[in-house]
């Protein structure tokens, strides 16, 4: 769940975590991570441009630890649209879908104040978490002891995972970003990364 600290305090987290991540990616994904930094909260990019930014930037965070390149999956975008209109209408800031209703995948959620936040805002918090990663089997993995602290970044750069599919919901009260991932990460006693 997202805190609302001052806007100029996310601002400046956010292009600090993207300037370090611009440092990191291949010099064809830099402009692509300065993009996600430049987009004003108030105007998300399109879904053709969010897919392209999603891609450069969960990609960027697997190169930093040796793993493959993800795709893009049509499917799991459509699936993870479905979900953030099943958020919306059930009235639930934030609560993973059933197991059984996304069998085999794994699923990232970020939820905000609508319209306050950019892309690169969202996506942000889930590869801050790397600050608490320790390598190691998972559940094992984390800094402060606590496996959930870290397990939107370890589903990024799982190893074992190809493809990803996202959407962004934006509903009257919150927008919401919802990533699945095949095959699902976190799984417990393997290695990370």
């Amino acid at each position: 769940m997202s805190r609302t600290p001052s806007r100029a305090l996310r601002r400046c987290a956010t292009l600090a975590l993207l300037a370090v991540a611009a440092s990191c990616s291949s010099p064809r994904e830099a402009p692509l991570v300065r993009e996600a930094a430049r987009a004003e909260p108030a105007s998300l990019p399109s879904p053709a441009e969010a897919k392209r930014l999603l891609i450069a930037l969960h990609n960027r965070e697997r190169q930093a630890t040796g793993a493959a390149p993800l795709v893009w999956d049509e499917s799991l975008a459509a699936g993870a649209a479905a979900y953030g209109a099943i958020l919306e209408r059930t009235g639930s800031r934030i609560a993973h879908s059933r197991p059984e209703d996304r069998p085999g995948l794994g699923e990232n959620l970020w939820v905000g104040t609508h319209r306050q936040y950019s892309l690169g805002e969202m996506f942000g918090g889930w590869a801050a978490e790397k600050a608490q990663f320790a390598p190691g089997i998972f559940p094992e993995v984390s800094r402060t002891g606590r496996w959930q602290d870290i397990a939107h970044y370890t589903q990024i750069i799982w190893k074992g995972t190809t493809r990803v599919g996202c959407a962004i919901h934006q509903a009257a009260k919150w927008d919401y970003l919802v990533c699945r991932y095949a095959p699902a990460g976190n799984v417990v006693g393997q290695r990370v990364p």
